[in-house]
């Protein structure tokens, strides 16, 4: 162990006068990956060959700590950008054969190599190489999930875009077409926003609305029973032909104190 220590300056020495060697070496090791280098520079700004040489002084200089820091680092940067973990995987797993390629190559030439070397180099080098992937998976997955996580919060959102125009009217206009796990997104978010911005008066434009299939129209109502529950009355504007033929069919009626207007503009011209 100590023998190790003592020499690593020397290695680190002639890592860096075969830094071109190495890098040549790395790149016949790593098939696949070599022809993404650039693309990868390009789409995340990760220089894969100087995070190479980085890893390889952190691994022989036992830097544990700014290994540990750079593998996170590196885990979040290829979840930030969706970059192919295959690609990674097999990059440090080339440079894990590079390395030892040269340090054999630097014991044959030292004329110092024992049995004792090869175990020590053995345990502490594929060891920070280890760390380094178990960091790096760590640090990937738990910021992809934060990632996946707001995504899913920022589209919830969208799908719910209530829009205060003064301190007791909103308008809620909704776009597309509500299936039942919308339904169920804008019942929680529309039922805390009343709550929230204690609106008094919710406008719920649905001239943009596509379609609503039947069996989420009896759930809308439900939606509107919640706001009236909480004390805020709700106007519709802009309901569809075919929407109403539904809810004709179905023989549902509105609660008593539901408006239905035209248009937004009909709505905005009495409330404001």
């Amino acid at each position: 162990m100590d023998h190790y220590f003592a020499s690593s300056s020397k290695l680190r020495e002639f890592f860096e006068a075969n830094k071109n060697d190495f890098e040549s070496t790395l790149l016949d090791e790593a098939v696949n990956v070599k022809n993404k280098i650039t693309e990868i520079l390009k789409i995340g700004n990760i220089n894969l060959v100087n995070n190479a040489h980085q890893l390889t002084v952190y691994i022989i200089n036992s830097e544990d700590n700014e290994l540990k820091r750079f593998a996170k680092k590196e885990g979040i940067a290829w979840a930030t950008h969706s970059l192919e973990l295959s690609f990674k995987l097999e990059w440090v797993q080339a440079i894990r054969r590079t390395l030892w390629t040269f340090i054999h190559k630097y014991y044959d030439l030292s004329n110092q190599y024992t049995s004792n070397d090869f175990f020590t180099l053995e345990a502490q080098i594929n060891t920070r190489v280890d760390i380094f992937l178990n960091e790096f998976f760590i640090s990937y997955s738990t910021y992809k999930d934060s990632l996946i996580h707001a995504q899913k919060e920022l589209v919830e959102n969208l799908s719910v875009p209530i829009i205060p125009i003064n301190s007791h009217v909103s308008i809620l206009p909704l776009i597309g077409s509500i299936d039942m796990n919308r339904i169920s997104i804008l019942k929680e978010k529309v039922l805390a926003e009343v709550s929230n911005l204690r609106i008094q008066t919710l406008i719920m434009d649905l001239s943009g609305l596509a379609n609503m299939e039947q069996v989420v129209i009896s759930e809308f109502l439900t939606v509107i029973d919640g706001i009236s529950l909480m004390g805020c009355s709700t106007v519709l504007t802009g309901l569809r032909k075919e929407v109403a033929i539904d809810i004709t069919h179905l023989g549902i009626k509105f609660n008593s104190e539901t408006k239905v207007l035209g248009t937004l503009q009909q709505a905005l011209g009495e409330y404001l």
